[in-house]
């Protein structure tokens, strides 16, 4: 197992190695127990899907890793940094190396879109208003949406809301995008296009994407990693091809109910 404690800089980190790390991870509200002793690695450069049905923490990991929650016990390791011991200098230095694409959008109804994809940059940054319109409109390009900086978010489609989520996701070149349910509410088409922007994205930017998800077709079209919790801990973590054969019966009757999977001999469905 690598050495999670050595600090260094993400770029130092080989790709494929892990970048993010769950280690015994237990985490609870009040008693109910969300993660009873979670152990994962989020590999650089590749896109991670955790999936599971409702209420088993897949959420709750993704605030873990931004330190917005604390684990009673375990470590959260992120670029040899453990958060939940990390001063607050720390955290922030890992929250700036992070995007962010809300469920939904969470874009500012108050502001253009131009707007909300340059807020980080104004807020975070000491680039000049002409620099910051060129990065606003790179960002656009990259997800298929040019031009249309001065569009209220009220007159976007749902899928435009949520390309406009990850153009400001991107726009500060960060080491780490977290995708939180992408497809919700999406129809099949807008889903496949979101999915194949994921995958592009990743491919161009060579970015380490966290994806949270209950849409199953989606989690093969753009994962290199699927881990899935049920009741609290993780009973399935591997490649797409590991986790269609696998043999654990959880897994299989979760998948079975989102894709036409045969079932495998001596596994119930």
């Amino acid at each position: 197992m690598a050495d999670l404690s050595a600090a260094r800089p993400i770029d130092a980190i080989p790709d494929g190695e892990p970048l993010i790390s769950f280690r015994d991870v237990k985490k609870s509200f009040g008693d109910k127990h969300i993660l009873k002793g979670i152990s994962l690695d989020f590999p650089r450069g590749r896109t991670t899907v955790v999936i599971g049905p409702s209420g088993t923490g897949k959420s709750v990991c993704m605030k873990l890793i931004v330190g917005l929650l604390i684990p009673e016990e375990g470590d959260v390791w992120v670029a040899g940094t453990n958060v939940p011991d990390a001063p607050e200098r720390d955290l922030m230095r890992i929250r700036k190396r992070i995007g962010m694409m809300f469920q939904d959008g969470a874009l500012f109804d108050s502001m253009t879109v131009g707007d909300n994809i340059a807020f980080p940059l104004r807020r975070h940054t000491k680039l000049s208003p002409g620099e910051i319109a060129d990065k606003v409109a790179e960002s656009l390009e990259q997800v298929g949406l040019p031009g249309i900086e001065d569009r209220a978010p009220s007159a976007l489609s749902g899928g435009m809301r949520k390309r406009v989520s990850l153009a400001r996701a991107i726009i500060t070149e960060p080491d780490i995008v977290m995708f939180d349910e992408p497809n919700s509410g999406l129809d099949p088409l807008t889903s496949d296009e979101i999915d194949g922007l994921i995958s592009r994205m990743k491919e161009e930017l060579g970015i380490t994407f966290v994806v949270i998800s209950h849409d199953i077709v989606g989690t093969f079209a753009v994962a290199d990693k699927i881990a899935m919790l049920y009741n609290g801990r993780l009973v399935a973590d591997g490649t797409p091809d590991e986790i269609l054969r696998s043999d654990e019966p959880v897994l299989r009757r979760f998948l079975a109910r989102n894709m036409d999977l045969p079932p495998l001999p001596g596994v119930s469905s």
